[in-house]
C-alpha cells in the first residue's frame, strides 16, 4: 500500500488524521532534523496501522512535510 502524509513536526501532541484513502495528515512531538521527525510518522504509521515499523519504508520526501510511504500489509 503506498500513502501519502502531510508531516506536522515539533507538535504538542501526536496524531494521525485520515484525509482521503491514500492521504495522511500526521503531527509527531520530533523536531525536523536528522531524520527525528521521519522516524515518529513512521511510529505513528506503525501504530496505526498495526503493523511493525520495519514494514513501513519511507520512499519519497525525505526532507519535505509532504512524504509517500510503502506500507507492506500481510494479506493472510
Amino acid at each position: 500500500m503506498i500513502i501519502r502524509v502531510r508531516v506536522f513536526p515539533n507538535s504538542k501532541r501526536e496524531e494521525i488524521i485520515k484525509k482521503s484513502d491514500d492521504f495522511f495528515e500526521v503531527t509527531v512531538q520530533e523536531k525536523p532534523i536528522g531524520g527525528q521527525a521521519n522516524k515518529g510518522v513512521i511510529r505513528v504509521l506503525s501504530s496505526y496501522f498495526k503493523v511493525p515499523e520495519a514494514r513501513i519504508k519511507l520512499i519519497r520526501g525525505f526532507r519535505e512535510p509532504r512524504k509517500v510511504f510503502r506500507i507492506e500489509i500481510n494479506s493472510r
